[in-house]
């Protein structure tokens, strides 16, 4: 009896012994040499590694924390939340003021171009013809918006650009070129730039400063070192009296402008042939004034 139980019990070990093999997991090392681990053991070590431990993230990652973690050390303590908040909000108002400057930069140039596309660019103008005779002969092309006669300190002659209201005004002006206008045939050619606007505010406001227009002339590039009274002896001397003159610098510009008025519309007329000649160390430009000289208003003294 005693035998049969011996034989039973060791014949339950190795049943046990083969199902501890079926439960086990065979791990060969560089030795050749085979260990046993159990699958639960294996299990409950797995279990207790820390996810978050610093083993488990790469060396980038840590690089990256350290910049988000100064970033954020910027917001105060107190106000996280409210600073962030704050920090998204003018980020957010910042892209929508730059898409609108961007929109408005592109309507300008949408306008710009077409205002191009209406102007047209005139040369060799006989220097006793005036702007609104200039503006008469291109009417019957279309609505004339514009018309600016400019001095060539280069020629005798003057130049102008004529904005109409539309591309097809500025289409139908091209077959004026040729044309006898005074005493020589202008030139007449799609212009490569627009007609820089002027001030409402300045232009002439009744008859008599319209009048005044005809006697006044626009003078550019004036030398800095040139002072006012010596402008207005070089117009007299070369061209009639004076009556106004307004001189006008900033710190902007390397050279000054300035408006003259004449006793005479002549005398203007006259004084458009100076453009090209040297005052102070600067040729200056002369071109017929759109605007008119006023006086200055006095300003009332405190008492």
């Amino acid at each position: 009896m005693a035998a049969v139980a011996d034989k039973s019990g060791e014949a339950a070990l190795v049943a046990a012994a083969a199902n501890d093999k079926k439960n086990s997991l065979v791990v060969e090392t560089p030795k050749s040499e085979s260990k046993e681990f159990n699958v639960q053991n294996l299990v409950d070590m797995f279990t207790k590694l820390n996810p978050l431990a610093k083993e488990f993230f790469p060396s980038s990652y840590q690089q990256n924390q350290t910049k988000n973690e100064g970033k954020f050390n910027q917001v105060p303590v107190g106000n996280k939340s409210v600073g962030n908040e704050n920090f998204s909000n003018r980020r957010r108002r910042n892209n929508s003021n730059q898409g609108r400057r961007r929109l408005n930069g592109k309507a300008f140039r949408a306008q710009r171009d077409d205002s191009i596309r209406q102007t047209v660019y005139v040369s060799d103008i006989d220097q006793n013809v005036t702007e609104e005779q200039l503006a008469g002969l291109f009417s019957n092309c279309g609505q004339v918006v514009d018309c600016r006669v400019c001095g060539d300190p280069h020629s005798v002659l003057r130049f102008a650009f004529v904005e109409f209201a539309d591309e097809e005004g500025a289409r139908a002006a091209l077959n004026l070129n040729g044309i006898m206008l005074g005493f020589y045939p202008v030139r007449v050619l799609p212009s490569k730039t627009a007609i820089l606007p002027v001030n409402p505010t300045f232009l002439p406001r009744s008859e008599d400063e319209r009048e005044m227009c005809t006697r006044t002339v626009y003078c550019t590039n004036i030398d800095k070192k040139v002072s006012q009274a010596e402008v207005k002896n070089f117009f007299e001397s070369a061209c009639g009296e004076v009556t106004r003159l307004r001189l006008l610098g900033d710190n902007v510009h390397s050279t000054r402008i300035a408006f003259v008025e004449f006793a005479m519309a002549e005398s203007a007329i006259v004084a458009l042939n100076c453009s090209g000649m040297v005052l102070g160390t600067q040729p200056i430009r002369v071109s017929p004034s759109k605007t008119p000289v006023r006086p200055r208003v006095a300003r009332p003294t405190l008492v």
